[in-house]
């Protein structure tokens, strides 16, 4: 029997259980379900199998090994480098599975692996809780916790992976596991940082924390003459920042108003309570002044939308990323000029301060190993016509690599791109041994390749 005759009869054999949906190529909704965030990425999966249920997740697992097919697996479908789909083989779609559970006399939350931030936050925030989540609100939970999880409240709460209380695996033989401190605590340890690794996570339980519902928020922009005095200010501002509620980054983008022109911005949180957010902002405000002043009082989970105007879905996305081991005058002189020459109409390059409780955790308490306080770059590379892709994609790579005199050896796997499988020990650093280890145990196979991939141990 070939593939596609066998695929056909596991299909039909299955459908009278699954309790989602089993599509293929033909059939309605797919062209629709195979599509990510990123509409550079375009490929067909010889089956979607839409999961409503963790039992759903084990019998696509068990069809595919037994297939021989390959497994992507989508939660969000926001990863960049499109990993959450594959040609040919089976994609597990989770976004039908959007369970939440608020215990708020626990402050405990709980999400399916479908969920997205704007969709948590939601729910946290009517009881007056969050915990650390995207900066694009529309980022699935499942991706950017397994990989980090930098956003608002890292400077108070650390990152997402920080808040993992405990999650439910479905591994590769089919099994499914809890993971936590006291369950598989070396399984719990890997998926706090080595991404979908190890399994599909069918559900994430999070310690949250009071947050708002009203913080300190938004952004300021200056005209791009004024770029590397913005950039130096920055700098300067967020050396000395010791202040764990206050979380600043700062970047070169395009104005919003699709006049072309180009902007130095800063954008913040403050989520402490009003007064010293107020206070906070107050040199930011007041520096230059800003052409533009967007910081106030707004709610938190207004705030985590403030840059999705910015990153539609479906506009084609090309990104290079790394920390900086310094942000001298020479770096940020390097950004103006590279930034000076951008084509990508959504262009942007970035820097994400980090410090307070996300850098406090030990280098090897969770699997991922970046806690020192500094900075990462990120080079957004941003366009919707396809016949842009070349120069959007060559800037991109041409301002990463004006840049890397001011790099450390160490990258953020959430921003990996598909073309930068040799990334790993540098996304790992001392922890890609122990991770090869874990990943031996309990995917020995590999059958889970098309993530950020750690290779299991020899």
């Amino acid at each position: 029997m070939d593939v596609d005759a066998a695929l056909s009869k596991a299909v039909a054999d299955l459908a009278g259980t699954f309790g989602g949906q089993l599509l293929g190529p033909a059939d309605q909704g797919y062209d629709e379900a195979r599509k990510l965030h990123n509409g550079l990425i375009d490929k067909r999966p010889a089956l979607i199998a839409r999961c409503r249920n963790t039992a759903d997740i084990v019998d696509a697992v068990n069809l595919a090994r037994r297939l021989g097919l390959e497994i992507a697996v989508r939660g969000g479908g926001h990863n960049v480098a499109g990993r959450a789909t594959v040609d040919q083989g089976v994609m597990i779609d989770l976004s039908p599975m959007q369970g939440i559970h608020i215990d708020p006399a626990a402050r405990r939350g709980r999400a399916q692996g479908g969920v997205t931030w704007n969709s948590f936050n939601r729910e946290t925030l009517l009881h007056g809780l969050a915990t650390t989540g995207g900066v694009i609100s529309t980022t699935g939970v499942a991706g950017l916790t397994l990989g980090g999880g930098l956003g608002w409240l890292m400077g108070r709460h650390g990152l997402s992976l920080d808040n993992l209380l405990s999650a439910e695996i479905v591994t590769a033989d089919g099994k499914v596991l809890a993971a936590s401190a006291s369950e598989n605590p070396d399984l719990f340890w890997g998926l706090r940082g080595g991404g979908g690794n190890f399994g599909v996570v069918a559900s994430f339980e999070f310690q949250l924390h009071p947050v708002g519902p009203m913080v300190t928020g938004g952004l300021v922009a200056h005209p791009f003459e004024r770029a590397a005095e913005v950039l130096r200010f920055y700098r300067d501002m967020t050396q000395t920042l010791d202040d764990d509620d206050f979380v600043v980054f700062a970047g070169l983008v395009y104005a919003p108003d699709g006049s072309g022109a180009k902007l130095a911005v800063m954008l913040m949180c403050h989520c402490g309570d009003a007064a010293s957010g107020a206070a906070a902002a107050g040199p930011i405000k007041e520096f230059g002044p800003p052409a533009m002043d967007a910081i106030g009082p707004v709610p938190y989970v207004a705030l985590n939308t403030m840059l999705d105007g910015g990153n539609p879905k479906g506009a084609l996305n090309y990104w290079k990323s790394s920390f900086l081991s310094s942000l001298s005058d020479a770096a940020i002189d390097a950004m103006v000029e590279q930034f000076a020459n951008c084509p990508a109409p959504m262009g942007a390059i970035m820097l994400e301060h980090f410090h307070g409780a996300a850098c406090r955790a030990g280098v090897s308490d969770t699997a991922y190993p970046h806690r020192g306080v500094g900075y990462n770059l990120l080079v957004l590379g941003q366009w919707m016509d396809p016949g842009e892709t070349t120069a959007c994609t060559q800037w991109t790579r041409q301002s990463y690599d004006a840049m890397k005199p001011f790099m450390s050896k160490s990258r953020y796997s959430n921003y990996l791109g598909d073309d930068e499988k040799d990334a790993m020990a540098d996304a790992y650093g001392p922890n890609y041994a122990r991770l090869r280890k874990i990943k031996a145990k309990y995917d020995p196979d590999n059958i889970f390749h098309l993530n950020q991939n750690i290779l299991p141990a020899g």
